[in-house]
């Protein structure tokens, strides 16, 4: 993980305000890296930084917008982390509202765990996350050898 870091960041609808007031409060620290976000979330995104860039005489940081989360996003999310080229999720999500596509929501979780991507699911933890020393500099991720599970032994009877 470089210094500037590939940050996704997800909002269901109900959690969307959430994101925003967390955007807006956090414009600094997120300035500095390159944001990944899906569908409406992005735009909003997009909008909070250059709203609160602008107003400060800042650059905004670079907002690439993915598919909504029901038509893609949350796999184009997930690919991009398979990939290495996410290193953080901030991904507000609402646990009172059935999701249509619950499925790829889990999914998208459990590739976050899978590759040890630091993931917040609520402010206090993505606060304790901007805040970290670790959140502006180097960080090597100690990934799991899953080579054994990839050359295993496929019993095909």
């Amino acid at each position: 993980m470089k210094k500037k870091k590939n940050i996704g960041i997800v909002a269901h609808d109900n959690r969307k305000k959430d994101i925003m007031e967390w955007v807006a409060f956090n414009w600094k620290e997120l300035r500095q890296h390159d944001l990944i976000c899906t569908g409406t979330t992005g735009k909003l995104v997009e909008d909070a930084l250059k709203e609160k860039c602008e107003e400060h005489g800042e650059v905004p940081p670079t907002v690439t917008r993915l598919k909504s989360g029901p038509l893609g996003g949350d796999q184009q999310l997930g690919a991009m982390i398979c990939e290495g080229k996410v290193d953080i999720l901030i991904f507000f999500w609402d646990p009172m509202q059935p999701q249509p596509h619950d499925v790829d929501v889990k999914a998208l979780l459990r590739i976050t765990v899978l590759y040890n991507i630091p993931t917040a699911s609520n402010r206090s933890t993505a606060d304790f996350m901007v805040t970290s020393e670790l959140f502006h500099e180097e960080y090597e991720p100690i990934l799991k050898d899953y080579r054994s599970y990839i050359t295993r032994d496929v019993d095909m009877e």
